[in-house]
């Protein structure tokens, strides 16, 4: 037998030449992997510490002082604020307020922008246009959201007082009653923010295993147990993420409400903390008071994600 022939095995078939050349050495410390990550990492990590750390633990600091925001200086009064914000019953009525506005925002946008989702996942003729009417008002300016709603629900001439009096309904005086100019509100955010909620779920409907419903369709499930069972076990994830982000987006809300109501009627029937917190510290001058109101809100958003971080972790250990 010669060199260029390869050796036969017991099965009488040829063996894999052999390997060329020296092996590849591996590092035992690989440095410049984690020089290229750390080169990669600094800059967000400057950023993150620059402009949101750094202001984090500085309003933290300001919440212990009573400062003037036009005044160099900040006299310290420890957790006098904190007493004071827990006292005030109008803090109580934009606690309450953020609760009702966010727990509404967020399952009114997720519900409908799923089913919505749901709807246009299917082959119809001119969904590709209707997925655009809905996600274009994601796009627009908050504060222009607002101003065109300022004419839907006007009392005098608005579209829903037309539509009202057209169906012999009555209509309510949005901007004098405070439970409906919460309503109000709420309505006109779910409105603007709706398309993100339908674009983030009809991108996971698409990404879904069809050959799961298929299989259970076979085995005679209804429509229904195929929505519960297979199809919302997968859209877990999603919806994980919607809730999340959707919420830390509806704390936040300011321009809607400055424009249409700037936190009335009646003082604070529809002020949430964000807005108390710009009213307290621009108008009121009382930037100490406002830090110990946006540490409150951090806190309380805290707690929720980790309460959901924990939910969900439950849930996917459980499928």
């Amino acid at each position: 037998m010669t060199a260029s022939q390869p050796a036969p095995t017991l099965a009488g078939r040829p063996s894999p030449p052999d390997p060329v050349g020296e092996p590849p050495r591996r590092s035992g410390k690989p440095y410049g992997e984690w020089l290229i990550a750390a080169i990669l990492l600094l800059p967000n990590l400057v950023l993150l510490v620059v402009f949101t750390y750094r202001p984090l633990l500085d309003n933290i600091r300001l919440s212990f002082t009573d400062w003037n925001i036009s005044s160099p200086y900040a006299d310290y009064i420890g957790f006098k604020n904190y007493v004071t914000w827990w006292h005030d019953p109008n803090s109580h009525q934009v606690l309450k307020n953020t609760v009702i506005f966010t727990i509404a925002t967020v399952a009114l946008s997720m519900v409908l922008g799923l089913a919505l989702a749901l709807l246009l996942d299917q082959k119809l003729r001119g969904r590709n246009l209707v997925r655009s009417v809905i996600f274009a008002p994601f796009v627009i300016s908050g504060a222009a959201i607002g101003i065109a709603f300022q004419f839907v629900f006007d009392p005098n001439f608005g579209l829903v007082h037309d539509l009202g009096y057209r169906m012999g309904l009555t209509v309510p005086n949005f901007y004098q009653r405070p439970g409906w100019a919460l309503f109000m509100v709420t309505a006109t955010y779910v409105w603007k923010n709706l398309g993100y909620t339908f674009v983030i779920y009809l991108a996971a409907l698409q990404g879904r295993r069809a050959d799961l419903d298929e299989a259970a369709e076979i085995d005679g499930a209804s429509a229904w147990r195929r929505f519960y069972k297979v199809l919302l076990p997968q859209l877990r994830p999603t919806t994980f993420f919607l809730s999340i982000t959707v919420l830390l987006n509806s704390v936040q809300v300011f321009d809607i409400i400055n424009v249409m109501t700037r936190g009335g009627p009646q003082g604070y029937s529809t002020s949430t903390m964000v807005y108390q917190v710009y009213q307290e510290t621009f108008v009121n001058s009382r930037a100490g008071y406002g830090a110990t109101i946006a540490t409150i809100l951090f806190l309380i958003l805290l707690v929720v994600t980790v309460i959901q971080v924990r939910v969900m972790d439950r849930g996917m250990k459980n499928v």
